[in-house]
């Protein structure tokens, strides 16, 4: 016990001297050099070229190039194609020589892997941007899209919002068919194979991947590639074009955020300042202004042996990152009124969202009140964020009942219909979109997932509201999406131990007994998943290869994860909570983090992983500080931490539910 409080001390003061002085924290969400080779591109494309951006963007992306020549889409990750092109062409942007030995290496297995014409669509559109491909050979989306009503199939709705604003944005570019010469050549990297390819073979993301089939014996995808060879021959009538542009246009700066993005994350950002620039709006537009301007946020910029390096964040998480954290504290036992937290909660309580957003298209009567997961991202809240603020305002000594009773009444609001809830969206399953040409790079729908289904019904259940309909049918959804061996599928971070360090937690705060079989399963797949060192951790690759679940190299986070579950299911005295925490205190640094390089964020599972760099800390302070103080299955600390006893519950725990013989 002694061992533990002294990591968990050591862990919460670290985690306490990164807080904001306005109340937030916010560390670093850190993907892949696509980011900071499209923004070069985006940046030559604007004509804004930097020589002194360009030559510390390259230094970066140089230091994260492997040794066979590669770019990998995570840390240990397998070499991927389109970023190894697109790394290789900022550098050549950058004056790296083709024959330097470095480029050579990534030119050869490029070209061995296929060359350009195996990339994916979205790098050979950034080729046709820069002068370097045909659009003959890239997939049509017209801007005419715009005009489908939403209960049409493949209208823009059908599209989770990240994809949605991407189309909006890249049909009017694409209507142009703009080529903006950068200077250099990239014959070297062509194989002469057949332009464009057909899209990789999709994942089904309902709730596990089932690696799915290959577009050729897929009967709707030869359909959509017969169509797609239509669209080229299309001559749209040029007033309906005109009008279709000006509305995607005015759908497009509607949603321009008060910092300058679009939906807080790189895709629509990038495509929106595009699209806007060839329908005419200058560089000096207000709108284009602040679009650009508000770049510079997400740009980090830091010394290095060899000169200063740049990078991009796709995103940022500020919302996510001090909510996490304000629960992690809280489990440590700060008081309920600990000025740390209460400031944090003030700062969270004005990042509400009480205004439209595209949600509305298919929850139109829905109350607002939800949170986002940026600085600035009104239009589209998301369902797992307010989850976790609830969690997080309820700990904490604020006025803050009326905002947890409105984030509630909007997740009831953002069900979908099989009682499951998506992050952004309800009922966004149309799995038809998926059978486009251009869709061979991420998930472009959001239906339920297993982790933001855990996390709404953790947040009902510990308002005291299981017994609610919208509660009880989320518990029967997580029932039934439980896999064959005990392990929930994790959407948003990888993968099965993030899903099963989620769900096991809600269930039993819902009223699931501990001793029933799901929560058994559960329980033995963890106990069996466990590393000989003790920890836990999962290899990203276990999206493809589901014989990967649970297995990996043990990280702080996925080991917080695993024990989350554990302890919530009452397996406090197992030997495998007390390996795993013994992990955790053996291999903590001395200044009260863990090293975690490992990507344990999932953006879109199979093709863009993050690592946070506070889940490192956050999810580890939770998992401890529940041991160290007999946590209960709401988070609230039986014992006290400083001088100061936690808080009493607000509200009495609802008496166990009964769902499907599970409780």
């Amino acid at each position: 016990m002694d061992l533990a409080r002294d990591t968990l001390e050591r862990a919460r003061d670290h985690l306490l001297g990164l807080q904001h002085e306005q109340g937030w924290w916010q560390g670093e969400l850190e993907t892949n050099v696509t980011m900071d080779a499209e923004d070069l591109l985006l940046r030559e494309f604007l004509g804004l070229h930097d020589d002194a951006a360009v030559a510390a963007a390259g230094r970066w992306i140089r230091s994260q190039q492997r040794d066979d020549g590669t770019w990998a889409n995570f840390y240990g990750g397998p070499a991927d194609l389109s970023t190894t092109v697109e790394a290789y062409l900022a550098l050549k942007l950058a004056g790296d020589e083709p024959d330097a030995p470095h480029m050579k290496l990534a030119r050869d297995w490029i070209t061995e892997q296929g060359g350009v014409e195996a990339s994916r669509v979205f790098t050979r559109i950034w080729l046709a941007l820069s002068g370097l491909w045909s659009w003959d050979d890239l997939p049509v989306i017209p801007p005419e899209l715009i005009y489908l009503p939403s209960w049409f199939p493949l209208n823009i709705y059908d599209w989770g919002c990240w994809a949605r604003q991407t189309i909006v944005a890249l049909a009017v570019v694409q209507s142009f068919r703009p080529s903006r010469p950068i200077g250099i050549s990239i014959d070297e990297l062509k194989t002469g194979g057949p332009h464009g390819r057909a899209p990789r073979p999709r994942r089904d993301l309902d709730a596990r991947p089932v690696g799915g089939t290959t577009s050729a014996a897929d009967p709707w995808s030869r359909v959509f590639t017969a169509l797609d060879q239509a669209l080229h021959k299309y001559r749209p009538v040029k007033s309906v074009r005109r009008a279709a542009l000006r509305r995607c246009a005015e759908w497009i700066i509607t949603r321009q955020e008060r910092d300058g993005c679009w939906g807080g994350i790189q895709p629509p950002w990038v495509y929106s300042l595009m699209a806007l620039n060839l329908l005419g709006y200058g560089l000096g537009h207000p709108v284009m202004a602040k679009g650009i301007a508000g770049l510079d946020r997400f740009t980090i910029t830091e010394d290095s042996p060899d000169g200063p390096v740049r990078r991009l964040e796709a995103c940022q998480s500020p919302v996510w990152d001090t909510v996490l954290t304000m629960t992690a504290l809280a489990d440590a036992g700060l008081a309920a009124d600990d000025p740390s937290l209460t400031r944090a909660a003030r700062w969270v309580l004005g990042e509400e969202i009480q205004g439209p957003g595209d949600w509305q298209v298919r929850r139109p009567r829905a109350a607002v009140g939800g949170w986002a997961f940026e600085f600035d991202n009104d239009n589209y809240p998301d369902t797992d964020d307010t989850a976790e603020v609830v969690l997080a305002l309820r700990r904490v000594v604020t006025p803050s009942q009326a905002a947890i009773d409105r984030g509630l009444t909007w997740l009831a609001g953002m069900q979908s219909k099989d009682g499951g809830w998506g992050a952004f969206d309800a009922d966004n399953t149309r799995k038809l979109v998926n059978k486009l040409p251009f869709c061979d790079f991420g998930a472009v729908i959001d239906p339920p997932s297993a982790d933001v289904t855990a996390h709404i019904v953790e947040a009902f259940a510990a308002e005291g509201r299981s017994a609610e309909p919208a509660a009880r049918r989320g518990v029967v959804w997580l029932l039934r999406a439980q896999e064959s061996d005990g392990s929930w599928f994790g959407r948003w971070g990888a993968n099965y131990l993030y899903g099963t360090g989620a769900v096991v937690p809600a269930l039993i705060a819902a009223g699931v007994k501990p001793s029933k079989p799901a929560i058994r399963r559960a329980v033995a797949w963890l106990e069996e998943r466990q590393n000989p060192d003790g920890g836990w951790g999962e290899d990203l690759r276990s999206y493809d290869d589901r014989a990967l679940g649970g297995r990996g190299t043990s990280t702080a986070s996925q080991t917080a994860w695993a024990l989350l579950a554990l302890l919530a299911a009452g397996e406090r005295a197992n030997p495998a909570t007390e390996r795993g925490i013994r992990w955790l205190a053996q291999t903590q640094t001395g200044d009260g983090t863990w090293d975690e390089p490992w990507y344990t964020g999932t953006g879109f599972p199979g093709d863009f992983y993050i690592n946070y760099h506070l889940y490192r800390l956050a999810f580890p302070v939770s998992a401890l500080g529940r041991y160290v103080y007999g946590a209960g299955p709401w988070g609230r600390p039986h014992g006290t931490s400083r001088a100061r006893e936690g808080p009493p519950p607000r509200t009495p725990p609802t008496p166990p539910q009964t769902f499907g013989g599970d409780t």
